[in-house]
């Protein structure tokens, strides 16, 4: 059976750096002969967090990213940073994701279960210096706390200005390599936990 693997980034930015990172993992776990979903945020309809908002009604939405989020072994997140953090978009796909559904057959009791077990590999891209690193070190923890399996090896691509080919590949080898390793070890431990999947 093929592993199945989300791979989505926190931006809905046109020419977004870690759209075009979760790209390449997307290709790089296709061809390690993974069954890939690649979400584009950008296609949820998903306001911002406010329970009185949920009060009225969950949007289909956020029943559709639970659906996605539940029915892979493991994820990629491919993560911008913004101030030291991640996103407010991700942030906010997160929480309505861990948010439970008053009175839905499936996702009425608890908000972590499209969450807990999932073995989840972050990246992350940014044209500065550091590559974007301090919004993984914000965004694992919040992972955790939601029972995800956070694999240890994480990458962040540093001047992606320049690390992406016309082709959408990467230009350097080095950078090729690291983010296969995190595909590769999430595939590895997301079979393991989660054959049926």
């Amino acid at each position: 059976m093929k592993q199945s693997l989300l791979v989505f980034a926190g931006s809905t930015r046109s020419g977004s750096y870690n759209r075009q990172l979760a790209r390449v993992a997307a290709d790089m776990a296709e061809g390690r002969g993974a069954k890939v979903t690649l979400l584009e945020l950008a296609d949820l309809d998903i306001p911002l967090y406010n329970a009185d908002l949920e009060s009225q009604g969950t949007p289909p939405d956020v029943i559709r990213l639970k659906e996605q989020m539940y029915a892979h072994a493991g994820w990629i997140i491919c993560s911008p940073e913004y101030n030291g953090s991640v996103t407010a978009l991700l942030k906010n796909t997160l929480d309505w994701a861990s948010s439970p559904v008053k009175g839905h057959p499936e996702w009425g009791d608890s908000g972590i279960k499209p969450f807990a077990g999932k073995v989840v590999g972050l990246l992350s891209a940014s044209p500065g210096a550091m590559g974007g690193l301090r919004s993984l070190a914000q965004l694992a923890p919040i992972l955790r706390n939601l029972q995800c399996w956070v694999a240890p090896r994480q990458f962040a691509l540093s001047h992606a200005k320049d690390a992406f080919t016309p082709y959408g590949t990467l230009v350097h080898d080095g950078a090729h390599k690291a983010v296969q390793g995190v595909v590769d070890q999430v595939l590895l431990a997301a079979g393991r936990l989660h054959p049926e999947l």
